[in-house]
């Protein structure tokens, strides 16, 4: 084995030439996902279809170019896209999470009779549609 390695020699001593923290490609599909270049332009479509009420895009966003949010230095023209919709994502996590925290937790207690009015569970009997029973 020895004997091939001589025949054919690596004009680069270092056998990984490329550094393990770097990732060759900006998708999690690898060699099966998109450029470099169209990266950008579905890095750039999520980021900004996140903000018309679609805040999911920037979970999606988030979870298919995560090689790009892991490692800081790669792919500076996707990297931006990919941040910002972690940062958007986490904001509407915690804007969501403690919206159905105050209901769950506080509920009739916390907003006194307009409590009947928020909920959701007596629009039947409000609207008279439980008269059958």
């Amino acid at each position: 084995m020895e004997a091939s390695q001589s025949n054919h020699p690596n004009p680069n001593p270092n056998r990984n030439s490329l550094p393990s923290s770097m990732p060759v490609w900006p998708t999690i599909d690898g060699p099966l996902g998109l450029s470099e270049e169209e990266s950008v332009s579905y890095a750039r479509r999520f980021y900004k279809f996140g903000f018309a009420l679609l805040p999911l895009l920037w979970a999606v966003n988030c979870f298919y170019f995560w090689p790009v949010l892991r490692h800081s230095h790669s792919f500076p023209r996707i990297r931006p896209f990919v941040v910002g919709s972690a940062v958007g994502f986490a904001v509407f996590a915690a804007l969501l999470c403690s919206w159905a925290l105050t209901f769950a937790i506080g509920g009739e207690r916390l907003f006194g009779p307009v409590w009947d009015q928020l909920v959701m569970y007596n629009l039947a009997d409000r609207l008279g549609l439980t008269s059958w029973s």
